[in-house]
This record gives C-alpha cells, structure tokens and sequence, in this order.
C-alpha cells in the first residue's frame, strides 16, 4: 500500500534502480517507488533531475517544507488524469456566480458542522462557556443559507472561527493559551500547532487532489491566484476540524506535547525536530484510523476520505450529483 513519507534530517535524495534512496549522515535507506506515494521534506535535501524525473513518472508529490517547518511549494507532477470534460465544467462553475457560491457556502456549512461536532464532544459536562460559543457559533450558521457575496461568506466563516478558537482554552485547559489567530508568524504554541497542522494537511488535499479529474488552481470559496492550488484550501477547510484539530487537541490534552518541543523567538514560535516528530506521527496515525462509511458500508480511512470528497466534487461539478460536504456522523 502508498503511503506518505517524512523526511525531517538534511541529506541528498537520490534514485537507486526501483527505489528511492535517501541518504543523511552517512545512512542510506532505500524505499521502492511502488510504495511511495508522496513524500513531505523538512531537511535540506539536494535533488537531481533523475531523482525528480523518477518520482515525476511515478506520480509522487513532493511537498517542501522551510527551516521552520511552514510549507512553501510543491513538486506537482504532470496530471495524468485529466479530462477536458471535467476542467471546462470546473470552470463553468467558478464563472458562474450563483453556482460557485453555492458550492463555496456548502463547504462553509459542512466545515462549521463538523466544528460544532467537536465542540459538543469535547463538552461532556457543558461548559457554560463552551455553550455559550455554541449558540453563538450556530446563529453565525443560520445566516448563511442568506448570504448573497463570497466576501461576506469570507466574513461569516471568519467570525467562526474566531469563536471557536477561543475555545482551544477551554477544551485544552489553558496548558497552550491562545488570545487570537496569528499566521505570519505564529506568535505562540498553540498558533504554531495549528499553522504546522493545517500546512500538512494542505498538502495532503493537494496529494489526493492530483489522483482525481479536478483543477487543483480552480477553486470556489477561496480566490484562485497566482502561484498557490487554491482549490486545496477550500477543501481543507471540511478536514480541519476532523483531523488537525483533533490532534492537537489529543497530543496537547494527553500530554504528548509540551514547551520542549518548541523554540520561541522574538514574536515567533515553531515546533523543533523533536515536536514536529510527535506532530507527524499522531497526523498519519490520524490519516489511517478508519471508520465504517454509512454509505459504503465499509472501514474507510480518514485519508480516503479526502479523495471521496474530491469525487463527490467531480460529481457536482459534471452535473451528476449534487455536492453534500462530509459532515461528522461519527
């Protein structure tokens, strides 16, 4: 079975017969390419043009990491899945304003479901104040069956979110304190656990993305812009709360992770190689659990979850059915 690998020490990645071979001080280990489905890089690592062909031809992603562990690019190779069919259509609905804000709100309300989900669960007892960010974040839902603009979509999602980082305190019990949401930089712990959760997690869309039919620069809530596969940001959006969430919350709350695994400098924060280790591990442990589809009627793992995603995407899209986002049931 493919699967991702992580490569966190600095080293030269190389080509080896059918294999992959990664050496770092003085260690070589030899991965053959049928396994490797993409690979995310953390290290310095020295490439050459037959390793990148190799892995080219072979359908690997190589997503690229910088010093502080925040993604930066990606190695995508040429589609070799694509249809004209399915990219005029995924165009038509991007120009189309009334059907990309119908696409863009579904995302929007799928995500804030499952965010609502991990609210409840994670409020047993019911914390007044968690049910007080509840019902606040449930009114902010009801609007926007209502909303006309993507901006003001935007908006509304933003004031969502805020409201439901401000309850990381609570179900994490202050041990990482968070004030507000601050990206460029991460100014504190828990700002860095998110910005590293949601940049692994980018990548990982973008991986599933690449085996399906869509445009990965076309997307419908997010602008599409220059130099960014915008349509990997819409659909993470639907996951964050499912599996980065959940797995700060897990190595936060069970003491996995605590100050050691950070270095902080002046208004700046990032995970050092000991923590992004714990983080990584706990992220593809994640990507693996399984659950019984309620459709399916089958164990279906929560990285397979993202590809259905996409084919159901395919699917509004082609005009075959109508987009229903992945909302928790579990």
């Amino acid at each position: 079975m493919k699967r991702a690998y992580y490569i966190l020490n600095n080293g030269r990645l190389k080509r080896k017969d059918n294999t992959v071979c990664v050496e770092s001080n003085g260690v070589r280990k030899y991965i053959p390419i049928n396994d490797v489905e993409s690979i995310y890089v953390f290290g310095e690592l020295d490439f050459n043009t037959k390793a990148l062909n190799f892995l080219a031809h072979n359908n690997v992603t190589v997503h690229l990491f910088n010093y502080y562990g925040f993604y930066t690019s990606s190695l995508y190779p040429r589609e070799y899945l694509p249809s004209g069919f399915s990219l005029v259509n995924q165009v038509k609905k991007y120009v189309d304003k009334e059907e990309r804000l119908k696409i863009a709100k579904e995302i929007i309300s799928t995500a804030s479901y499952n965010i609502l989900k991990n609210l409840k669960y994670y409020n047993p007892r019911r914390n007044n104040k968690l049910e007080d960010l509840i019902l606040h974040i449930e009114k902010e839902r009801e609007k926007i069956p209502t909303i006309t603009d993507i901006q003001d979509l935007m908006g509304t999602e933003g004031r969502i979110r805020d409201l439901y980082y401000s309850a990381f305190n609570i179900i994490t019990k202050g041990k990482f304190k968070i004030k507000k949401r601050v990206k460029r930089p991460p100014d504190n712990p828990m700002n860095t656990l998110i910005s590293f959760g949601n940049s692994l997690l980018y990548a990982t869309v973008l991986t599933e993305i690449y085996h399906t039919q869509l445009n990965p620069t076309i997307s419908f809530l997010h602008e599409p812009g220059e130099r960014r596969f915008s349509l990997s940001l819409d659909i993470s959006e639907v996951f964050k709360p499912i599996i980065v969430d959940r797995v700060i919350f897990k190595l936060i709350n069970e003491g996995m992770i605590d100050e050691s695994h950070f270095t902080e400098e002046l208004n700046f924060c990032h995970l050092n190689e000991k923590g992004r280790k714990v983080f990584l591990k706990q992220f593809e442990e994640k990507l693996n659990t399984t659950i019984k589809h309620k459709d399916l009627g089958r164990e279906i793992s929560y990285k397979r979850l993202i590809r259905l995603e996409c084919y159901k995407l395919i699917k509004h899209i082609n005009d075959i059915k109508e987009y229903n986002g992945l909302k928790m049931w579990w």
